[in-house]
């Protein structure tokens, strides 16, 4: 029978480290607004894995991980809907969501 090491800390943070470093990733590489959002949500989802993990092993007792995770959700939502509207917006006036072609602000 093969003995499993238990999941710790390390391993919940190296699992926030990979998908924060691949919604970075996502961020800086990908053109276009949707995709560019997709990444910013894998960062959020990253810090709400450090933040509920941490709160497990560092103070079990107490609920502030899971609150503060809580106030990450909302206000990744909220970004959603707002990131969203606004890119239905410029995609119907500009007919693109590639975010090169959104230039309009520069001088």
């Amino acid at each position: 029978m093969a003995l499993v090491a238990p999941v710790g800390l390390t391993h919940f943070l190296l699992l926030g480290t990979a998908l924060f470093c691949l919604g970075l990733y996502c961020v800086f590489i990908k053109r276009n607004a949707i995709a560019l959002l997709m990444g910013i949500e894998l960062m959020l989802n990253a810090v709400n894995i450090n933040l509920i993990a941490f709160n497990k092993f560092i103070a079990p007792a107490s609920y502030t991980g899971q609150v503060f995770s809580i106030f990450v959700i909302v206000v990744a939502a909220a970004e959603v809907a707002v990131g969203l509207a606004l890119v239905i917006s410029i995609y119907r006036d500009r007919a693109t969501t590639s975010v090169d072609d959104l230039d309009w602000l520069k001088w």
